[in-house]
Formats: C-alpha cells, sequence, structure tokens
C-alpha cells in the first residue's frame, strides 16, 4: 500500500496546502518558543495549524481560516519587508517565500474549494 492510499490523498494540491500550512505553523511556534514576546507570530502559528488540520479532513470551514490567513500573513510580511529590509538576506528571501505561498495556496483552495466537505 502507498503512502498516498493510506493518507487517503485525492489531489496533491490540497496535501501540498495541507504541507505548507503544517510546516508554517511548526516554525511559528518553534519562533515563539525562542522569544514568548513575539505573540503575533504565535497567533499565526495556531492559525496555520487550525488550517492544515481542516484542509486535511477536508473540512469546509478551513477555507476561512485560510482566507483570514491570507489577510494576516499579508499585512505581516508587509511589515516585515518594510522595516527589516535589507538587514538580512535570509529573513528577506523567507517572508517573501512565506507571502508567495500564502498566496499560490489561498487562490488554490479557494478555487478547490468544492474538494472541502461540510
Amino acid at each position: 500500500m502507498s503512502i498516498k492510499s493510506k493518507l487517503k490523498i485525492e489531489s496533491i494540491g490540497m496535501f501540498a496546502a495541507f504541507v505548507f500550512y503544517a510546516l508554517a505553523g511548526i516554525i511559528s511556534m518553534v519562533i515563539l518558543a525562542m522569544n514568548f514576546s513575539l505573540i503575533h507570530i504565535g497567533l499565526i502559528g495556531i492559525l496555520s495549524l487550525v488550517a492544515a488540520y481542516g484542509l486535511f479532513n477536508k473540512r469546509s470551514w478551513s477555507l476561512w481560516v485560510v482566507i483570514a490567513l491570507f489577510f494576516i500573513a499579508t499585512t505581516f510580511s508587509a511589515f516585515m519587508l518594510y522595516y527589516a529590509f535589507g538587514t538580512s538576506l535570509t529573513l528577506d528571501v523567507s517572508v517573501i517565500a512565506y507571502l508567495i505561498f500564502t498566496w499560490i495556496f489561498t487562490i488554490y483552495v479557494a478555487a478547490r474549494r468544492s474538494v472541502l466537505e461540510s
């Protein structure tokens, strides 16, 4: 039995969105554990993990969490790029990558919302 059939993966795109939001949530929680004053990153992490859970279980409410994360992540990334651009190349590239992946997977989940059950 392959991993795809064990996990009941019907759409590779939805699984990729699940992996992205799960990784973003885990990384955000690790950053929060390193510095507890970054509560906003913890909020993004919790919402990302909730979105990953909803996408994996094909819940209809996960679309709304993904849309909320779209606005939160776009605002967070814009502020990070505006105030910290040029201080660290690694930070700049990672924030831009996070922003692009957030946009791509939000558009994908919104376009494929019929896959999500109620």
